[in-house]
């Protein structure tokens, strides 16, 4: 089963995909008028190496074209857009995008990823997410080697008004982790949320706390944790990729949380990662309100990178 998570407004990331659109589609239109020939191919190709689509991305995109214009030589732009369309939809159309939950007990959510990724305003944005579904929420703080980490998320919890469990600073986070599950599972919390450290200096480290962490959730709760997601900051695009294999490897990872998605004409950056990493992004950050974290829609995501959206 899923959640079904209200979606926000979308208003931002139309506009925030403007200028991606703007640098694909207005260059792409420039090519038209010149000879259909290998040379339009290739820098059809560096403008969607410009969009920070990557490299497997681009690759099955340019063999589509090629058939398209091999059909028919007088294809029209629209056509072309539109197959581009198509084809980034059909990249990702395999994954699962929803967020699943746990129908027998509290749905246990590992939050993931590297300092400054932004992991506790996106732990309150989906804790303002779940609280808007009239669900129950408790966080814990498993981040114990910074103190900052646990005094941000108290700040963000008496702001929501919701419980969080936290522990002595330097305490194992795997112990705060199993805590934090048995105290769901006695207060009849729907929702739980764990926030880790992400010292990508050390990775050994890292991995081990983080297989440790996983080990001592399915040991408090089968099943758990229900989901494990991976914040990325989208501004580092495709150096994100090594980052996120990094925290795969340590613990398996079924969706990522893209945040700091900006105005730039990277957009591609979104498609290039599930595609690279085979993992869904399940939201999408555009800013530090509580409102802007949207549940990601691949469909509509693609389309706003290739055309105007039909809503006002």
């Amino acid at each position: 089963m899923v959640f079904s998570w209200v979606k926000s407004s979308w208003s931002k990331v139309r506009s925030i995909l403007h200028s991606t659109r703007s640098a694909l589609t207005g260059r792409i239109k420039t090519l038209f008028g010149k000879n259909v020939d290998e040379s339009f191919i290739e820098e059809l190709e560096e403008i969607l190496y410009e969009a920070d689509l990557g490299v497997a991305i681009i690759q099955d995109l340019i063999v589509e074209v090629r058939a398209l214009l091999k059909k028919d030589p007088k294809t029209t732009v629209e056509e072309i857009l539109s197959t581009l369309e198509k084809k980034l939809v059909q990249e990702i159309s395999h994954l699962q995008f929803n967020l699943q939950e746990n129908h027998d007990g509290p749905t246990v959510i590992l939050i993931v990823g590297a300092n400054g990724s932004g992991k506790t305003t996106s732990i309150a944005k989906l804790s303002h997410g779940f609280l808007q579904q009239g669900k129950t929420v408790l966080v814990a703080a498993a981040d114990t080697f910074r103190a900052a980490a646990q005094e941000q998320l108290g700040v963000w919890a008496n702001r929501l008004d919701i419980p969080m469990i936290h522990s002595a600073p330097q305490a194992d986070p795997a112990a705060v982790a199993y805590d934090a599950i048995c105290a769901a599972k006695a207060r009849g919390i729907d929702v739980l949320l764990i926030d880790t450290a992400g010292r990508l200096e050390n990775k050994r480290n890292l991995l081990n706390e983080l297989e440790k962490i996983n080990r001592s959730c399915h040991k408090a709760l089968e099943g758990a944790p229900h989901e494990v997601l991976l914040l990325l900051d989208a501004t580092v695009g495709q150096n994100g990729i090594e980052q996120a294999r990094a925290f795969h490897a340590a613990t398996p990872v079924t969706g990522l949380v893209l945040t700091k998605i900006d105005g730039s004409a990277k957009g591609g950056v979104v498609m290039a990662i599930q595609k690279d990493l085979s993992l869904p992004v399940k939201f999408v950050g555009t800013g530090e309100t509580l409102e802007e974290l949207s549940p990601f829609d691949p469909k509509e995501f693609v389309h706003l990178m290739f055309f105007e959206s039909e809503e006002t």
